[in-house]
């Protein structure tokens, strides 16, 4: 046998193997997430806010955590949004090769990699300086600042990967920079500015640490952007950490429907990038 079929006999090996172990790791924590959490999963437990004695075991649900993480990414992603994409926008078209891009993808590179508790630390930080408490508004902006490098980089690189004929087609027609960024760029890369947006919102309603010092926790649901907010991640932590099985029971339902939103979300980012890649330029 040649020396380039061993090597991709090798690499196809290799590539099996790492296929199989993320497969079977997902497999796994769902197989075990459904098990422990389906039998205690209800409708009152998704219709209901926690009552007396909730955390005894008692009688009561999770919806302030459902409402509560939906504020909170959703806030989050939008305005990471409003932020994130005129970044990518001026990467992609006005600055798309030049010292300033290249620092600002190193820094939204750099963003990506640091820990949520830090993000967390910072906004509790960034809190105390404005006279805040821990609400609705702070975890948004903490989760916005998370969120950001994420979807600004995944737009970044979907809009690099638009031919280049297409702008320049639009500029020697009498566009403006920004006439084409709105009317080419965003039309013909926005399967994949949905994709980064979702992808986002699914890193920002799966995250505990940050939220945990500028969103706080209630039992209520979420009555203003200066109130505490209740989230799905902090009630499975808050729930394990119980000595009662009945509540630990409970926090695996938790990690159930919030596993479920996630899967939603993915499936939905897939349908949507389907569907609007028929608005692309032909």
């Amino acid at each position: 046998m040649k020396r380039r079929q061993v090597e991709e006999a090798i690499f196809k090996f290799i590539m099996v193997c790492s296929f199989l172990l993320v497969a079977s790791s997902l497999g796994l924590i769902l197989f075990t997430v459904i098990v422990k959490g389906l039998p205690s999963l209800n409708w009152a437990m998704l219709t209901q806010t926690p009552k007396g004695g909730y955390y005894l075991g008692k009688e009561g649900g999770i919806l302030n955590a459902i409402v509560g993480s939906i504020y909170l990414a959703g806030g989050g992603t939008l305005l990471a949004l409003l932020l994130g994409l005129p970044i990518a926008l001026y990467l992609g078209v006005y600055s798309r090769k030049s010292r300033i891009s290249d620092w600002v993808r190193l820094s939204l590179d750099v963003l990506w990699g640091v820990p949520s508790i830090v993000y967390g630390a910072f906004g509790f930080i960034l809190m105390l300086a404005m006279g805040m408490r821990a609400s609705l508004l702070g975890g948004i902006i903490t989760l916005a600042l998370l969120e950001l490098p994420i979807m600004t980089r995944a737009m970044d690189e979907v809009i690099r990967m638009m031919p280049r004929d297409l702008e320049q087609a639009s500029l020697a027609l009498g566009a403006t920079r920004m006439e084409t960024a709105i009317h080419v760029v965003i039309r013909q890369t926005l399967p994949g500015i949905i994709t980064a947006i979702l992808l986002a919102f699914g890193r920002g309603i799966g995250d505990a640490a940050s939220v945990l010092f500028t969103a706080g926790y209630t039992d209520r649901l979420p009555s203003g952007l200066l109130r505490p907010v209740a989230s799905l991640p902090l009630a499975v932590f808050f729930q394990l950490g119980t000595p009662f099985p009945e509540v630990q029971q409970r926090a695996y339902s938790a990690a159930l429907v919030l596993t479920f939103i996630v899967l939603i979300i993915s499936l939905g980012s897939r349908w949507l990038s389907s569907r609007l890649s028929r608005f692309a330029l032909k």
